[in-house]
């Protein structure tokens, strides 16, 4: 199986466009130490010729040409992505969805609640269902994409949208947030770009797995409002820190697993920068902070 990491950033990459907090500041005056990230979103095969996108990020267009691999390769048009798999509904995972407009054909698969907010939203009727099928995953029954990797989704304690809010609970409804276990080529990886909570079932799903690619939003729970940019904690965001005693780096301490790696880590995260304490916390327990384009083999 291979794996590209096409953006390695939360929401608004890093730097935030509208954001000086002092992590920012060092991505926007070139620090080489702080390198920019784009918005999360990961490509997968197994037979090397097709892809898989997972989550579609709105900077999708700038993550194919910096990834060759993805590149038209045969007549006037063509794209090896052949599906698309989106683990939500959030804008982040959504919003490049919009640059696959231009008649190429591909699956669109996602939880049945993540494709009725797609589909209720007009601005998706660029992606005709005729040219791009709507293939409504079940959790925990496992499929096989185009790429030839299997997947299983299952449901992750998470929220809704931030843009359907208010519109009931929070929490929403199963399949609102998901992660993927993703199985090839004798590996099992687990991607898990959203979690608000690393309960048991959580735990014994990514028990035993040879990659884990999990949340990294924030540093701490209290971070944006330590910092005055926002009155949120991450859970109010969906989000389990890295750090604390509910935080990921403690929570999956004594689980069997091959390699860790933050993902979708907010520009205010002091990870981000190579020279920090934060960062060297982080890799002193295990875990890998990447940058755009790695490519990973499980």
């Amino acid at each position: 199986m291979r794996i590209l990491l096409l953006g390695t950033a939360a929401g608004g990459g890093f730097p935030q466009w509208n954001c000086r907090s002092a992590n920012s500041l060092r991505a926007w005056r070139g620090d080489p130490a702080a390198p920019a990230r784009t918005q999360t979103s990961i490509a997968v095969t197994l037979d090397g010729r097709d892809w898989t996108l997972i989550n579609a990020s709105p900077d999708l267009r700038s993550q194919i040409l910096a990834n060759a691999a993805l590149w038209p390769r045969e007549g006037l048009r063509h794209s090896p992505i052949r599906d698309v798999l989106l683990t939500g509904g959030e804008i982040d995972f959504v919003t490049g969805l919009l640059t696959l407009r231009e008649g190429h054909e591909f699956t669109l698969r996602g939880s049945a609640e993540t494709l009725a907010t797609i589909d209720a939203n007009p601005i998706f009727g660029a992606l005709p269902a005729a040219r791009v099928p709507r293939a409504p995953f079940m959790l925990d029954e496992t499929f096989t994409l185009s790429s030839g990797v299997t997947v299983t989704a299952f449901d992750v304690p998470g929220k809704v949208p931030l843009y359907l809010e208010g519109q009931g609970s929070l929490a929403g409804k199963p399949g609102t947030t998901v992660g993927l276990e993703l199985t090839g080529g004798g590996r099992r990886v687990l991607f898990i770009p959203g979690c608000a909570e690393i309960d048991e079932k959580v735990r014994a799903r990514i028990d035993g797995c040879d990659l884990l690619l999990f949340d990294g939003t924030l540093w701490r729970d209290d971070e944006l409002v330590q910092l005055g940019v926002s009155p949120k904690t991450g859970q109010r965001m969906g989000h389990v820190s890295m750090s604390g005693a509910d935080g990921a780096m403690a929570k999956l301490a004594g689980l069997d697993i091959g390699r860790r790696i933050f993902i979708h880590i907010n520009t205010t995260n002091p990870v981000l920068a190579a020279d920090t304490p934060e960062r060297a916390e982080a890799e002193a327990r295990g875990w890998h902070i990447p940058v755009d384009g790695e490519e990973i083999h499980p």
